[in-house]
């Protein structure tokens, strides 16, 4: 039987159409998927068959199928994946069956926040946003699901976890704060609800595991842990102090170097001729490990100082475009040793020609991120006191708990980087701008029978 297309079919379709241009649009500018530093150790990943420092195969295999189509049906799934997590959301929070109002929040969105430009580019930065709003929805609206979304919100928080290992991390908190809670009010978080979400997140465990075995044959996790907490220490000037109280000692390496060492992460990780001649993360991360476990357990203080100072300063690393830059030779090395047919594009883009700028950009969606993580815990006081709907508080705590956890794994684990904050301050903004809607509503509704009597007074 065929199946009727309706005013609501066709009210949909334009806004997926609209939306997906919108989120691509600065894509289509550029003429090609904007770069950053990391789809070039992605891409290489099933080429080379080695792993990679925070580089996990999943991702890389989405990215080495789409090298025919130069990776544009990647950033128009991910647009796809935003707006459908976004209309749920929205229905669930009372306003279903509204698609222009979903193209509306988008469109605002892209304006004011970094969203079109995590999810337009070749990183796995949108799914951490994503997979926390579907982890809430398994959790605190899950009576409203139907069962094709329930599995999917599985599927997609799995992969988002395998996609990364710090958005795993943050998700594993988030979990943690879930079992916490469902101890304390098991009737409105039932742990079949947290089972769920936990299932979810074990899945990607397994994925990244199973991933790792077909590229090198054995059971293996992706490497990077302890490397990027030993490169929070050796910025935060712990490294150097362990050192300078334990060597020299021959099983030591770095005793050899510690005079020379540079006070940045970075410069350590990916311009340092001392670091490339060791071996690179091959043949340092067993020491990296060593010196990284052993500073904590000798200077425990100084740790949770400077764990503490990191995350605050994450916290507020929210600025849009780091790394969205023209120099990442790494990424153009990559294209051009496995996907050279792509480079006329590439180099054509105007990225490569140094024509992005985030600084007018950023003067509207920094402040903007302050602000509104500011207003969360209002949002929050409101919904558990009756001002809003209780969901919305939910939604605001949820928001709250991941910032924090992101904060955590990102400055207090690794090293701050507006990067890190930017790929899920946005949840903030949009958790306020539903609060500002809703709030708006009640009052032009309750506003309207007040004029009523008015007139009838009169």
């Amino acid at each position: 039987m065929a199946m009727t297309i309706t005013r609501t079919h066709a009210h949909w379709a334009v806004a997926i159409l609209f939306t997906t241009l919108l989120m691509t649009a600065h894509a289509i500018w550029n003429g090609f998927p904007p770069l950053e530093y990391h789809p070039g150790g992605y891409l290489a990943r099933w080429y080379e068959g080695t792993l990679l420092i925070n580089r996990p195969l999943i991702y890389g295999l989405l990215l080495t199928a789409n090298v025919p189509f130069a990776f544009w049906p990647v950033i128009v799934l991910q647009s796809l994946l935003t707006f459908w997590i976004l209309a749920v959301v929205l229905r669930t929070h009372g306003y279903g069956g509204r698609p222009m109002l979903v193209f509306g929040f988008i469109a605002i969105l892209s304006v004011v926040t970094t969203l079109p430009w995590i999810t337009a580019i070749l990183l796995t930065d949108i799914y951490c946003g994503l997979a926390i709003l579907a982890f809430y929805m398994l959790l605190a609206r899950s009576d409203q699901l139907t069962r094709l979304e329930h599995w999917t919100f599985i599927a997609l928080i799995a992969c988002a976890c395998a996609s990364h290992s710090a958005t795993l991390a943050v998700m594993l908190l988030l979990a943690a704060a879930s079992i916490v809670l469902t101890l304390f009010d098991r009737a409105r978080l039932p742990r079949l609800r947290v089972a769920q979400g936990v299932l979810a997140i074990l899945l990607g465990v397994v994925i990244v595991l199973g991933t790792n075995f077909m590229l090198v044959k054995r059971v293996a996790w992706t490497p990077g842990g302890f490397s990027m907490y030993f490169g929070r220490m050796l910025q935060a000037g712990i490294v150097n102090k362990y050192l300078d109280k334990n060597c020299p000692n021959p099983s030591i390496r770095l005793c050899a170097l510690k005079d020379r060492l540079p006070d940045n992460a970075d410069d350590w990780f990916w311009a340092n001729k001392d670091f490339d001649a060791l071996g690179r993360f091959a043949g340092m991360s067993a020491e990296m490990e060593k010196i990284a476990l052993g500073a904590a357990a000798e200077f425990p203080l100084d740790v949770l100082t400077s764990t503490i100072e990191a995350t605050a300063a994450q916290l507020v690393a929210v600025r849009s475009g780091e790394g969205v830059v023209n120099w990442i030779w790494h990424t153009y090395f990559i294209v051009k040793d496995h996907a050279p047919q792509l480079q006329p594009a590439m180099w054509a883009a105007r990225q490569q020609k140094g024509e992005i700028s985030f600084t007018a950009i950023n003067a509207v969606h920094y402040p903007v991120a302050l602000i509104a993580m500011a207003f969360l815990p209002v949002i929050l006081i409101m919904g558990w006191t009756g001002r809003l709907p209780r969901a919305y508080g939910d939604l605001a705590l949820v928001c709250i708990l991941a910032l924090l956890a992101n904060a955590f794994v990102c400055g207090g684990l690794a090293n701050p980087h507006d990067r890190y904050g930017a790929r899920v301050v946005w949840l903030a903004v949009f958790t306020a701008g539903l609060a500002l809607v809703r709030l708006y509503e009640q009052r032009a509704g309750s506003a309207a029978p007040a004029a009523a009597r008015d007139v009838l007074a009169a």
